[in-house]
């Protein structure tokens, strides 16, 4: 067989999805995937500088696939006219969590890895930065509300982060447990009607007696 070919290059990630999935990044030993890839160390260096190239090479399209249409959602609905925005905001995020979930189910085992399998790489922190972008969206979104004239409760950027870390891992649960499309799909919309009914209370001015 050639060197570099694909056939070989689907090998290697073949066996480096189950020795990572099976192990995690940091304890998964690049001697075992190469040897179950049937290749030798050389020839593994013919396509892969280190071991998190390999697991970025299985990785990286989801994460940057799950972000790039996460932060599009977020860029369009940035730029809608002020007015326009409180009648798209449920609209828009629906739509955005549709797609995670389909895209989550078709792709289980590699975003299953991106969750939990990637400490020791740079995708560690893929949720935190996910949840660190939608808690400035929604800082924006309260100071548009108040810019319009609305009456909205002031609402601590760490509370904030609080409930989008766990609305996120929330989501993300749907390919850790999984579950099928049909189960995934029910339990996000339930789980997006139980945040979104929790966001217009904290928004809502009120009295807090504990």
């Amino acid at each position: 067989m050639q060197a570099n070919s694909p056939e070989t290059l689907k090998r290697i990630q073949l066996a480096a999805l189950k020795e990572f999935s099976d192990k995690g990044f940091l304890g998964a030993s690049l001697r075992q995937i190469v040897k179950q890839a049937g290749v030798t160390t050389g020839a593994f260096y013919g396509y892969f500088s280190s071991k998190e190239a390999l697991f970025a090479s299985i990785v990286e399209p989801h994460a940057a696939a799950l972000m790039g249409r996460f932060m599009e959602c977020q860029d369009d609905f940035a730029h809608l006219p002020k007015e326009e925005q409180p009648s798209h905001m449920g609209q828009d995020s629906g739509s955005y969590l549709d797609w995670m979930v389909k895209y989550i189910c078709q792709n289980p085992v590699e975003v299953k890895l991106l969750l939990t399998r990637s400490e020791g790489t740079s995708y560690e922190h893929f949720v935190h930065n996910m949840v660190e972008a939608e808690v400035d969206a929604t800082m924006d979104y309260i100071q548009v509300l108040k810019d319009l004239g609305q009456n909205v409760e002031d609402i601590d950027r760490q509370l904030c982060h609080i409930l989008a870390s766990g609305m996120f891992n929330g989501v993300f649960e749907v390919v850790i447990h999984d579950m099928t499309y049909e189960q995934a799909r029910h339990y996000v919309q339930q789980l997006r009607a139980f945040y979104t009914a929790g966001w217009l209370k904290l928004m809502t001015p009120y009295d807090l007696d504990i």
